[in-house]
């Protein structure tokens, strides 16, 4: 079964996370914006969710960390809990 590993930062608007976006494409380092930004409990360990399965996460979560390209801030991607910023740091 794969598996992937990921982070995110979780806002309640497109425009802050384009904000963010642009940030960390700046070269600001994506756990101190998702330490700072972030309103997921993640944030605490720079926005990490560990690793997880398909179906484990909301589908526009899945979506994106299981077809997109690793290393890359994807997003903003919007769920029912806001809009979010993803990174897939490693997938099997």
């Amino acid at each position: 079964m794969a598996k992937a590993t990921a982070r995110h930062i979780l806002v309640d608007s497109e425009e802050k996370c384009q904000a963010l976006k642009a940030e960390i494409e700046g070269g600001r380092d994506f756990a101190e914006v998702a330490k700072e930004n972030s309103s997921c409990p993640s944030s605490r360990q720079g926005g990490d969710l560990g690793s997880f399965g398909p179906g484990q996460m909301v589908p526009e979560f899945d979506k994106v960390v299981f077809s997109g390209e690793l290393n890359k801030v994807h997003g903003p991607v919007k769920t029912q809990f806001g809009y979010h910023l993803l990174e897939i740091t490693s997938r099997s």
